[in-house]
């Protein structure tokens, strides 16, 4: 009979904690202002699905998608100079910019990938390389996926992530003698 008081006060208190919610510490934090960034966005040119077929395959649906880096600072330019398109095994696919392009404050730069591409495969991705002349609010990368037949379709999307950082802060490194 003790034993059950316990086991119910103990049930009481942990349901208790746990339905406090707890504020999402990322959420409130302002992101550190960057310089520029070299960010891997994942793409998804083709899904698999269904069944496998008579070779042992699941089905493979063809998707378009687009790329769309957006500039999220209130008041400064960025300069993107790199959107290279890289398929499942990492070759690169197909390089989108033959010279640098300048994203104005707020403005948003779009690159796409036809449906009918299938060289990318499930772990297609895209590498963007940016650059500011001062410290800005990192831009927003992702893609959306659209799959659409007759009058539907389905749609998601992928957030980039940084796989390289240029520090704000840091100084030029001096030269190095030969």
């Amino acid at each position: 009979m003790r034993v059950s008081k316990v086991s119910s006060w103990i049930g009481c208190l942990l349901s208790g904690v746990l339905m406090v919610p707890i504020p999402d510490a990322n959420a409130m934090e302002q992101p550190p202002l960057s310089t520029g960034q070299t960010v891997y966005v994942p793409v998804y040119s083709s899904v698999l699905h269904g069944n496998f077929n008579d070779r042992g395959r699941p089905e493979q649906a063809l998707l378009s998608s687009m790329l769309s880096v957006r500039n999220t600072d209130l008041h400064h330019a960025m300069t993107i100079t790199a959107v290279d398109y890289y398929d499942s095994t990492g070759q690169q696919i197909r390089r989108y910019l033959s010279k640098p392009q300048l994203l104005p404050h707020l403005a948003t730069a779009d690159f796409f990938v036809e449906n009918r591409d299938n060289k990318g495969g499930t772990g297609a991705n895209f590498i963007v390389i940016w650059h500011a002349e001062q410290p800005i609010d990192q831009p927003m990368m992702e893609t959306v996926q659209v799959y659409h037949w007759g009058t539907q379709s389905q749609a998601f999307t992928s957030r980039g992530q940084v796989i390289h950082a240029t520090n704000p802060n840091a100084k030029p490194e001096a030269p190095q003698k030969p």
